[in-house]
C-alpha cells in the first residue's frame, strides 16, 4: 500500500520486527553493551537472540544501555526525508532523554529539506504500551488519516495508555542496587511481587506489592478494571508482554480475558533493551484508560 508520509518509531515497541515490516514501519534501533560488546537490540529477528541475552545475564554479566544521540537521529531521519514527509513517535521522556535528541535533529534538519515535514512525537510511554501507541497509529494511517491528524491524536492518547505490571524475579533489581542483596533473597523467599506502573510523566512508579504471582494478576486485573475505557466493558486492544515468563503472561491474559469478556489480548516478549533494565520475570499490561496520574 502506498501512503503520504512514513510511519516511524523505536525498537523499544517490544513488537517483533515482523510486525513492523507488515504493517510498513520504520524503525530506528537501539543497541545494549554487555562484558564490553555492543549489540543491538534484536526485536526477534533471530531466534535464538533473546535467549542467549538472558543466558549472560544468568551468568552474571550486566547489561547497560545510552540514549541515542543527535547525529544518529540526523543520519536515520535523512534517510527517510529522502523518501517523504515523516511522522516519527519516539520511545517515552520518561524512560529516556533520546527524545530531546530526536527533537533537536529534526528542527536541524528543516534547511536541508525545505520541502519535507518531519514530526517527533513523545509517546510517553514503554515497551508495548509504547508498541499499542504505534500500533493505532498505523491504523489511523491505513484508513486515510493525515500525519498530522495522526500526530495529534497520539499526544491526545500518550498519556492514558496505562502500563500494570509486576516482577517475579529480584536479580536485576539487587545487581543494580535498587534493592538490597537480603532484602532480595526475602523477597524471593516470601514470593513477594512488586506492583508498578507508569504515571503521567511516564515514569515508573512502584504503587504496592502482593504474596505470590496469583496475587500479583489479581492486582493486575483490579487496576484494570478501575482505570480501563467503560471498565469492563472495555473493548479497545490489550497489549501483554513478558520478560521470558511466559506462564506467567498467559495466566495474566486468561484472569484478563475472563474479567474483560470484549478483550482479545495478544502478548509478546519484552525485547532487550527493556530487558536489561528489569530482567527476568516481568509481565506487563497496557490499555487504554483515564488520564495516568502523578
Amino acid at each position: 500500500m502506498a501512503y503520504n508520509y512514513i510511519l516511524s518509531c523505536e525498537s523499544t515497541i517490544d513488537m517483533p520486527f515482523s510486525y513492523t515490516v507488515k504493517r510498513d514501519i520504520s524503525v530506528l534501533f537501539y543497541s545494549y553493551m554487555m562484558d564490553g560488546i555492543e549489540y543491538e537490540d534484536d526485536m526477534l529477528r533471530d531466534e535464538k537472540a533473546l535467549d542467549a541475552f538472558y543466558r549472560r545475564i544468568d551468568e552474571g554479566k550486566m547489561p547497560s544501555t545510552s540514549q541515542i544521540n543527535e547525529y544518529r537521529y540526523a543520519e536515520y531521519f535523512t534517510e527517510l526525508l529522502k523518501k517523504g514527509d515523516v511522522l516519527h513517535i519516539a520511545f517515552g521522556s520518561g524512560m529516556t532523554p533520546s527524545v530531546v535528541n530526536a527533537k533537536n535533529a529534526a528542527k536541524k534538519l528543516e534547511t536541508k529539506f525545505p520541502d519535507r515535514k518531519l514530526i517527533v512525537v513523545d509517546s510517553l510511554c514503554s515497551s508495548s504500551g509504547y508498541g499499542l501507541l504505534v500500533d493505532e497509529a498505523a491504523d489511523m494511517r491505513d484508513k486515510g488519516a493525515s500525519m498530522e491528524k495522526v500526530a495529534e491524536w497520539t499526544l491526545s492518547k500518550n498519556e492514558s495508555i496505562h502500563h500494570s505490571f509486576f516482577s517475579t524475579d529480584f536479580t536485576m533489581f539487587r545487581r543494580s542496587g535498587r534493592v538490597s542483596g537480603a532484602a532480595a533473597v526475602l523477597g524471593t523467599i516470601l514470593g513477594i511481587c512488586p506492583l508498578m506502573h507508569l504515571n503521567l510523566a511516564g515514569k515508573i512508579v512502584a504503587y504496592g506489592k502482593t504474596r505470590g504471582k496469583k496475587a500479583a494478576v489479581k492486582a493486575v486485573v483490579r487496576e484494570m478494571t478501575e482505570h480501563a475505557e467503560n471498565g469492563c466493558g472495555y473493548s479497545g486492544k490489550c497489549f501483554i508482554s513478558h520478560s521470558h515468563c511466559s506462564e506467567e503472561a498467559e495466566m495474566t491474559k486468561l484472569a484478563i480475558e475472563e474479567a474483560f469478556p470484549n478483550v482479545k489480548a495478544q502478548i509478546f516478549e519484552i525485547g532487550t533493551i527493556i530487558a536489561s533494565h528489569c530482567g527476568k520475570g516481568t509481565v506487563a499490561v497496557f490499555f487504554h484508560g483515564d488520564q495516568r496520574t502523578e
